[in-house]
C-alpha cells in the first residue's frame, strides 16, 4: 500500500535551498565532503530555542561561522579559500533562482526567490570584504602564503573569463585554486553595483596594478589583450574610472621621476610600451619580434614578411583601438577629463628630450610608446577632423604660450626669437593683469581658493584661461607626433642609411679579404654581418608598425592638413600676397608644426598609395606661400624641404599623374611657383649655417629638377618669361649670377677630382709598386679613390644640371645673361668649359668610364655650343663678342675651330655649327678692335681704372661708405653675390651707388681725344699660339 510524500514546509524548503547554496549544515548527517558541520553554531541555536533549520534571518551568521572556521571543522573541508567559496554560493544561489522557476505556489516561488537574492547579495558583499580585508577571515597557513606569492587579486580571472578568454601565465602560473574559475552570470555586475567608493577602490586599485604587472616587458607578439579588455571593462564602470584616476600611479610622482620611470611605473605606461619597435636591451620585450619576424629577411619568401607585416599592423591596431576606448571614456566623464589630460601632458612634458637627435633611452620614455601614443591621440583627433575643418576655430593660438599644461614656449619658433616670443607673452599676460584689476577682485580670490585646494597639476597650471577639449587635443597630439611618429620616421631614415654604410663597409672588408685574408678580416666581417642582421630586423619592425599601416599614415597626415590650414587662417587665409607684417601668432607657433607636416609628407610620398585619396591641396598652397617668405618662416632649411615635398609630387617622381593637377591646374601654382623657387634659389645662398656652401647644392639641385619640369608646362613656361622681363635686374639676374657661379665651381671642381682619380687609377695599376705599399697606406688610398668617386659623381651630376638649365633658359630669354653686369661672367664661364672641352689639357680627363661619373662631355659640349647660338641669337647690340674676347683667362681664338671639328664629328646640327663658327669670327675681330683700342688709349691715368679689375672705367660710382669709386658694372656684378662694400663690408646695394658725374666727363674726353689720334699700325695683333688641332685620340672621338 503506497504512502503520499509528506508535504514540506517552506520553512524547511528554505533550508535545503540554503544547505545547498551554503554547503553547511545544522545537523551532523552530512555525506558530502563539501558541506561543512558547523557544531559550534547549531549549539548556539539550540540554545536559543530556535529550530536548527537554515533562514534568511541565519543566512549571514552562518555564513560568518563558515567563513572564520570558528567550528573547527576538519581541515580537508575548509581546503576551499573564502574567495572561491563565496563564488561558488553565488554560483549556486544563481543556479537554484533558475529552479525555483518551476514552483507552482506563486507565494513560495516568490519567498525563495528573496532567499536566493539574499545568498547572493550576502556573497557578492563579503567577496567585497575579504577582498579588501584579506586576513579577516581564516584560512590555511598555506592559502595565505600562495595568495601572497602569486599578489594577484582572485577577482582577476573572473574579469578575463567575462571580457574574454586569455592565458593567465602572465601572473606567474595558472595553477592556483581559482585558475579555472569562470565568473557566474550577473556576479561582475553585482560586485561593482551599489556599493560605497571606498568599500571598491582598495580592490580596483590592486586590480589595476595586476594589469599593469601583467604586460610589463610585452612586446605586440606577447598576449596583452586579455588585460587590455579587463582594463577597458574596469574603466567603464564609473567607480573603475573613478579608482584609476586617483591611484598614485596613475601619474608617478617623485625627485627622480623622469620619462622612462613613467612609463614604467605608470598604470597606463606599460600597456603603451607594447609595441614592434625595438627598446634598449635594458627594457627588451618578449617574445622579440625582431627575431620571431623578420631573422634572416634577405633569405626569406616575400609571402612570409607580407604574413609577419599583416600580423603584427593587426595586433597594434588591437592594442591602438583598445587604448584609444580607454581614454575616450575617461574623456567622456567630466569627472576624469582633467585627470586624463593631466597624465597626457606630464608624459609628454617628461620626454621632452625626446626631440633631441641623440635619445637617452634610460631618461625618455621608449619609441614603441610614443607611437602607440601618436596613434591613440590621432584616433581622439577624428571628431574635428572633417574635411572642412568646421570646428578649427576651437583651436586658440595662445594656448601655445599660456603655459596652461604642455611647455611650448621654448621651442624654436617658426620665425620669433626665443626673446621675441618671450616679449609677447609677458606683455600679454601683462595686459591679463590689467584688465583682471579692473573690477574681477572676487574671482580672483575665487581662483586663489580654488588654486590652494586643487591637485598639483593645477598647482602647476600659469593660466586660469579655459581651453576647449579640441584645442588641449590639438597641441598634445602635435607635440606628440613630433616626439613620437615623426621621431620614429626619422629613426628609420637613420637606420637605412647605417644599412647602406653597413653594407659598403662589408664590400669593402670583402674585397680586403680576397686580396690579403686575416683573421682579424674575419672577424671583423662576421662582427658587420651580425649588425647588419640586427639593423634589417630593426627596419622591418618600423616598416611594420607604421610605414606598412596606411590608416596611420593617413591619420596623420589629415592631421597636419589642420595645422596647415588653422596656420594659414592666422595669416588672413590662403591668398597672396602675405600681409607685409607677419601676425605674432604665427610667428611664434613651434617650428615643428610645419617641419613635421613637410616629412610626412615626403615619406608618405615614398610609400606606395599612401597619398591615394588624400587632398593635397592645402599643403601645396601653404608650400606655395610660405616656401620664398623668410619673413615669416626664418629657417631656410625648413623652406628648402618644401621644395623636397613638391619634387616628391613632380608627376614623373611620384609615378602618378594625379599630382600633375597640382602644378598644372592650381591657380596659385601657375602664379606664384616659379617666382617664389626662383626666390628661393638665392635665398639659399645665405643659410646662416657652417655648411651653407655646401647645403646650398643639394638645396638648389631640388628646385633645379622642379624648374626644368615646369619649363615643360607651357603656362609656367610663359610666367617665367614673364618674370624674367619683371625681374630682370631683380630676382632673376640674382638667380642668374648664382647659376653660373655654381656650375663654374662644380665643373672645376669635379674636372680636378678627376685628374685626382686618374692618378691613384695610375698607382693601382701598377701593381708591382702598388703591392709594396704599406697595407694601411693602400688602405687610405683606396679610401680616398672611392671618396673622390663619389664626390665627381655628385658634382657633375648637379654641374650637368645647371648647364641644362641655362640651355633651355637662354633659348628664350636672353636679355638678363647680356646685361653689362652678367654678360662678360656668362662670357667667362663658356669659355672656360670649351677650353677645358676642347682645349689642350682634355687628354688628361679621358676616363675609362666616364658615364659611372655622370660625365658626358659630347652633350655638355653640345650644351655649351647652344648657349653661345643663344645667346648671339638675342645680341642685337652685338655685345657678346666682346665679352667673348675680353675673357684673358680662357679665350683663345682657335677654340672655336676646334670645337666646330668635335661637333663636326659627333653629329651635331650644321646650322649651329655655322652660327657657333660666325660667333667665333665676331669675338675673333672684337679682341682685334680691343687690342686697337687699347693701343690707342695709351698709358691710362690711374684714376680712370677700376681699383677691383684694374680696367677703364665707363661708368664711374661712388660707394657711399667708403667713398671709393669703382665702374658701375663691376660693382654690380659684385653685388649679384655679395651685398656689402668690398673695401669696407658695410652694407650696399644697387640703388646706393653714386654716379661719379664729373669724373665719367673726363673720362669720356680722354676716351674721344686719343681715339681722334687712332692711326693704323698694319701690326697683326695677335701673337697667340695656335692651338693644337684636333686629333682622333681627343677626349670626344
Amino acid at each position: 500500500m503506497s504512502t503520499s510524500k509528506p508535504q514540506r514546509s517552506p520553512s524547511e524548503i528554505e533550508d535545503i535551498i540554503l544547505r545547498k547554496i551554503l554547503y553547511v549544515t545544522l545537523a551532523d548527517s552530512a555525506t558530502d565532503p563539501r558541506v561543512v558541520y558547523l557544531e559550534m553554531t547549531a549549539a548556539e541555536i539550540l540554545s536559543e530555542g530556535k529550530p536548527l533549520l537554515l533562514s534568511r534571518d541565519l543566512m549571514e551568521r552562518v555564513l560568518i561561522d563558515r567563513l572564520s572556521g570558528n567550528n573547527n571543522f576538519p581541515s580537508s573541508s575548509a581546503a576551499e579559500p573564502p574567495f572561491p567559496y563565496l563564488i561558488g554560493c553565488y554560483r549556486r544561489a544563481y543556479d537554484e533562482s533558475k529552479k525555483i522557476q518551476s514552483m507552482k505556489d506563486k507565494n513560495l516561488r516568490s519567498e525563495m526567490e528573496t532567499v536566493t537574492r539574499d545568498a547572493r547579495r550576502l556573497a557578492v558583499s563579503y567577496c567585497r570584504i575579504h577582498l579588501a580585508n584579506p586576513e579577516l577571515f581564516g584560512g590555511s597557513d598555506d592559502a595565505r602564503k600562495a595568495k601572497k606569492r602569486r599578489n594577484v587579486s582572485p577577482l582577476l580571472p573572473l574579469i578575463f573569463s567575462e571580457v574574454g578568454s586569455g592565458s593567465l601565465d602572465m601572473f606567474g602560473g595558472g595553477g592556483g585554486s581559482s585558475g579555472g574559475v569562470q565568473s557566474p552570470p550577473g556576479f561582475l555586475d553585482e560586485f561593482f553595483k551599489d556599493s560605497d567608493f571606498d568599500n571598491l577602490d582598495l580592490i580596483l586599485k590592486e586590480l589595476y596594478e595586476d594589469l599593469r604587472s601583467s604586460v610589463i616587458n610585452v612586446s605586440v607578439l606577447g598576449d596583452f589583450q586579455p588585460p587590455l579588455r579587463a582594463l577597458k571593462y574596469l574603466v567603464s564602470l564609473p567607480v573603475g574610472a573613478k579608482s584609476l584616476v586617483s591611484h598614485e600611479w596613475w601619474v608617478p610622482r617623485g625627485a627622480y621621476m623622469n620619462g622612462r620611470a613613467m612609463e614604467l611605473t605608470s598604470i597606463l605606461g606599460p600597456f603603451f610600451h607594447i609595441s614592434a619597435l625595438p627598446d634598449n636591451t635594458l627594457f627588451k620585450s618578449q617574445p622579440d619580434v625582431g627575431q620571431q619576424c623578420f631573422s634572416g629577411a634577405s633569405e626569406r619568401r616575400p609571402a612570409d614578411l607580407l604574413s609577419s607585416f599583416s600580423t603584427i599592423k593587426n595586433f597594434m591596431n588591437i592594442l591602438y583601438s583598445g587604448l584609444h576606448d580607454v581614454l575616450m571614456i575617461l574623456l567622456k566623464s567630466t569627472d576624469t577629463r582633467e585627470c586624463v589630460l593631466q597624465f597626457l601632458s606630464e608624459v609628454i612634458n617628461a620626454n621632452a628630450s625626446r626631440a633631441h637627435i641623440q635619445v637617452d633611452p634610460v631618461s625618455c620614455a621608449s619609441s614603441g610608446m610614443f607611437c602607440n601614443l601618436s596613434a591613440v591621440m590621432l584616433r581622439l583627433c577624428e571628431p574635428f577632423l572633417d574635411p572642412h575643418f568646421t570646428k578649427r576655430d576651437k583651436i586658440d593660438p595662445k594656448y601655445a604660450f599660456a603655459g596652461h599644461r604642455l611647455k611650448l614656449s621654448d621651442l624654436t619658433a617658426l620665425h620669433a626669437s626665443s626673446e621675441e616670443v618671450s616679449e609677447w607673452i609677458d606683455k600679454g599676460n601683462t595686459a591679463k593683469a590689467n584688465d583682471a584689476g579692473n573690477g574681477n577682485e572676487s574671482r580672483l580670490l575665487q581662483s586663489k581658493e580654488a588654486t590652494s585646494s586643487s591637485s598639483s597639476s593645477q598647482q602647476n597650471a600659469k593660466s586660469t584661461t579655459k581651453y576647449t577639449f579640441i584645442c588641449e587635443c590639438f597641441f598634445m597630439t602635435a607635440r606628440v607626433l613630433n616626439l613620437g611618429l615623426l621621431k620614429a620616421l626619422s629613426d628609420f631614415k637613420h637606420l637605412s642609411q647605417d644599412i647602406s654604410r653597413g653594407e659598403d663597409n662589408l664590400a669593402t672588408l670583402k674585397a680586403m679579404r680576397d686580396q690579403a685574408p686575416s683573421p682579424q678580416l674575419e672577424l671583423d666581417i662576421t662582427r658587420m654581418e651580425k649588425e647588419l642582421e640586427l639593423y634589417s630586423q630593426e627596419k622591418l619592425c618600423h616598416e611594420a608598425q607604421i610605414l606598412r599601416d596606411g590608416d596611420f599614415i593617413q591619420r596623420a597626415i589629415s592631421f597636419y592638413r589642420l595645422v596647415i590650414v588653422w596656420l594659414v587662417g592666422l595669416v588672413g587665409g590662403f591668398k597672396m600676397p602675405l600681409p607685409s607684417a607677419c601676425p605674432m601668432e604665427f610667428s611664434c607657433m613651434p617650428e615643428h608644426f610645419v617641419e613635421d607636416a613637410m616629412e610626412l609628407l615626403i615619406f608618405a610620398s615614398r610609400i606606395p598609395k599612401a597619398l591615394d585619396g588624400v587632398l593635397l591641396d592645402d599643403f601645396m598652397n601653404f608650400i606655395i606661400m610660405f616656401m620664398a617668405s623668410p619673413e615669416y618662416i626664418r629657417n631656410p632649411y625648413l623652406r628648402a624641404k618644401m621644395v623636397e615635398v613638391l619634387n616628391c609630387w613632380m608627376p614623373r617622381s611620384s609615378g602618378s599623374s594625379a599630382t600633375s593637377t597640382l602644378f598644372e591646374g592650381h591657380q596659385l601654382s601657375l602664379e606664384y611657383l616659379v617666382r617664389n623657387l626662383l626666390k628661393l634659389y638665392v635665398d639659399i645662398e645665405f643659410t646662416g649655417s657652417h655648411t651653407q656652401f655646401y647645403d646650398k647644392f643639394n638645396i638648389r639641385h631640388n628646385i633645379a629638377e622642379l624648374l626644368e619640369y615646369l619649363w615643360q608646362v607651357p603656362s609656367h613656361r610663359n610666367a617665367w618669361r614673364r618674370i624674367a622681363k619683371e625681374e630682370e635686374k631683380g630676382v632673376y639676374l640674382n638667380f642668374l649670377n648664382f647659376l653660373v657661379n655654381d656650375s663654374i665651381f662644380l665643373l672645376d671642381e669635379s674636372l680636378n677630382k678627376i685628374l685626382e682619380i686618374k692618378q691613384i687609377e695610375a698607382e693601382m695599376s701598377n701593381t708591382a709598386e702598388w703591392e709594396q705599399r704599406p697595407a694601411q697606406e693602400r688602405q687610405d688610398r683606396t679610401r680616398l679613390f672611392h671618396s673622390q668617386e663619389n664626390i665627381v659623381r655628385i658634382d657633375m651630376k648637379l654641374a650637368n644640371e645647371d648647364v641644362t638649365m641655362l640651355a633651355f633658359t637662354s633659348e628664350e630669354i636672353t636679355a638678363p645673361f647680356l646685361l653689362p653686369e652678367m654678360v662678360e661672367r656668362v662670357a667667362n664661364m663658356l669659355n672656360y668649359f670649351l677650353l677645358q672641352l676642347v682645349g689642350p689639357q682634355r687628354k688628361s680627363l679621358s676616363l675609362k668610364d666616364p658615364e659611372k661619373y655622370e660625365f658626358r662631355p659630347r652633350q655638355l659640349l653640345k650644351q655649351i655650343v647652344r648657349i653661345y647660338v643663344n645667346l648671339a641669337r638675342g645680341d642685337s647690340e652685338n655685345i657678346f663678342p666682346s665679352a667673348i674676347s675680353s675673357d684673358g683667362r680662357s679665350y683663345n681664338e682657335q677654340l672655336f675651330d676646334a670645337g666646330a671639328d668635335v661637333l663636326r664629328r659627333i653629329g651635331e646640327d650644321g646650322r649651329i655649327i655655322q652660327e657657333f663658327m660666325e660667333l667665333g669670327t665676331k669675338a675673333k675681330a672684337a679682341a682685334s678692335e680691343a687690342m686697337d683700342a687699347e693701343a690707342a688709349l695709351g698709358e691710362i691715368p690711374d684714376e680712370f681704372l677700376d681699383p677691383i679689375q684694374c680696367t677703364l672705367m665707363r661708368d664711374p660710382v661712388i660707394l657711399p661708405s667708403s667713398k671709393t669709386t669703382v665702374d658701375r658694372a663691376i660693382i654690380q656684378r659684385h653685388l649679384l653675390s655679395d651685398n656689402h662694400d668690398p673695401f669696407n663690408r658695410a652694407h650696399l646695394t644697387s640703388d646706393m651707388l653714386i654716379p661719379d658725374i664729373e669724373l665719367k666727363a673726363r673720362i669720356d674726353e680722354f676716351v674721344r681725344t686719343h681715339q681722334s689720334k687712332k692711326r693704323s699700325s698694319g701690326e697683326d695683333s695677335s701673337n697667340k699660339e695656335r692651338i693644337q688641332t684636333t686629333s682622333s685620340d681627343m677626349l670626344i672621338d
